[in-house]
């Protein structure tokens, strides 16, 4: 009986919209009650669809001026206009019509904060606390403000007003964690975050913030900890699970995180952002396949998601099938152009399929994008010294060199490729330098020199660096 209904309320709302849509194209006079135009306005707003939202709007007024719910409509349409001033005028003619309506005075606050007349919305807001019981959306909203205002110590200070009425307001959770993280108070407020729980120590959403904060300060460990509470005061936590995954994902235990992100799949279904962990904790782990898998789902369920197609990439290199790897990746870059290591593993693949100039003209494009990345140059480098081009590949190195001086791995690498090519009295003078920066670094030396007598010589001038230090 409850299908029955169902379709027949879709088959009478689609007729409605029939009967809108012929009314607005021919101009016949048809009579629609105030929930109907409502319906349609909302119908339209949600589809994305302004002007015929507006149409209906503008119509349901005509015949109900004093409907809050089409007003309100209204104010949002000029809103997304960004028809400030005209959303303002019909907010305060909604005030007469209506007043004291709260849901109107929130629409002031984020009208004032769009404009960025955030006195006039601290005003709205502070005069509400004097009205409403439930303190905490207020003060919430007071925080909010002045976040956008840029007045964070003001936002840090509601955000906790917030939560001393409602410990369980989960958005004044995340967001006083992110303005501590970006004031770098974060670590000052652990005792705080401590005190939360202890407030209430059944309180998933306190060992949850608690979590965050500690993967925010890349304390891994303590997070892990902070996650197993949460997930064992509440365990259909899907949230919890995936940032459990997240840390298991930095300390590079990967099979933990697995278990992880594979619940918070079976919790909440598959999302794109899960898929794209999974798949990453199957590609470290090495089961290229499997992790395909995960990543062929990431771009089927958003093919917007770039991780994905460039997963996928790096997956399909492993594999050796390098010109699909070198598709997936302009994928990725299509949709995100700007990101260096998307370019780094597209010239490193078009090598391998021996499209040179393409690989170049990648490997210039990641430094342009990111030149402090030493790894860039370090790669970029390795094809010219492979081609046999030893000289040029010097010379792109001293370029990273003079840009990064502290960079041990660039002077190791430029050791490497002089002794090569004979230029042995230079290749002790960067050596040197190399060991000065970071002598436990020298053991990449060893994997350019294969042949025993070579390492024998270099452990030698190693050892002799020591001694002297």
């Amino acid at each position: 009986m409850m299908e029955k209904n169902f379709g027949e309320k879709k088959d009478y709302m689609k007729e409605t919209l029939l009967r809108f849509e012929r009314m607005v194209t021919t101009n016949e006079q048809a009579f629609f009650d105030l929930e109907t135009y409502e319906k349609i306005t909302a119908y339209y707003i949600e589809k994305g669809d302004w002007d015929k939202a507006f149409q209906a709007c503008e119509m349901g007024l005509n015949d109900f001026p004093y409907s809050l719910d089409l007003l309100l409509s209204k104010v949002q349409l000029h809103a997304n206009r960004g028809e400030h001033d005209l959303a303002m005028e019909i907010l305060e003619r909604a005030a007469l019509f209506h007043p004291g309506d709260v849901e109107i005075s929130f629409m002031q606050v984020g009208i004032s904060n769009m404009m960025g007349e955030y006195e006039e919305a601290i005003e709205v807001l502070e005069n509400l606390l004097q009205r409403v019981e439930d303190k905490d959306e207020i003060y919430f909203q007071i925080g909010q403000t002045y976040q956008n205002w840029g007045k964070y110590e003001e936002a840090i200070l509601n955000y906790k007003r917030s939560l001393k009425n409602n410990l369980h307001n989960e958005s004044a959770l995340y967001e006083l964690a992110h303005c501590l993280d970006l004031v770098g108070q974060l670590e000052s407020h652990l005792d705080y975050y401590h005190e939360l729980v202890d407030r209430d120590p059944f309180s998933h959403h306190a060992w949850y913030n608690l979590g965050i904060a500690f993967s925010k300060l890349e304390r891994y460990e303590d997070a892990v900890n902070a996650y197993e509470y949460a997930t064992l005061v509440k365990d259909d936590f899907a949230s919890a699970f995936f940032q459990l995954g997240n840390s298991y994902m930095n300390l590079e235990k990967y099979e933990d995180a697995k278990t992880q992100y594979l619940r918070a799949i079976e919790l909440e279904g598959e999302l794109p952002e899960t898929c794209c962990c999974l798949g990453t904790c199957y590609e470290k782990l090495g089961e290229y396949e499997t992790a395909v898998k995960y990543y062929r789902q990431t771009v089927k369920l958003d093919n917007q998601w770039d991780d994905g197609w460039y997963g996928l990439g790096i997956c399909f290199s492993e594999l050796g099938r390098w010109f699909e790897a070198a598709g997936f990746l302009r994928k990725a870059i299509q949709i995100t152009e700007l990101n260096p290591d998307y370019w780094l593993a597209l010239a490193e693949t078009e090598f391998k399929i021996g499209n040179v100039i393409s690989a170049f003209e990648a490997f210039e494009k990641a430094a342009e994008i990111e030149p402090s990345n030493p790894d860039i140059w370090l790669k970029w480098s390795h094809v010219l010294f492979e081609q046999g081009n030893y000289a040029r590949a010097c010379d792109l190195l001293q370029a990273a060199i003079d840009d990064m001086p502290e960079e041990a791995d660039l002077y190791y690498r430029m050791a490497v490729y002089q002794i090569h090519s004979g230029d042995y009295r230079e290749a002790l003078i960067n050596m040197e330098v190399a060991l000065t920066l970071d002598y436990d670094a020298h053991v990449q030396l060893f994997d350019f020199f294969p042949d025993l007598e070579k390492q024998k010589a270099l452990y030698r001038i190693i050892e002799q660096y020591r001694e002297k230090k």
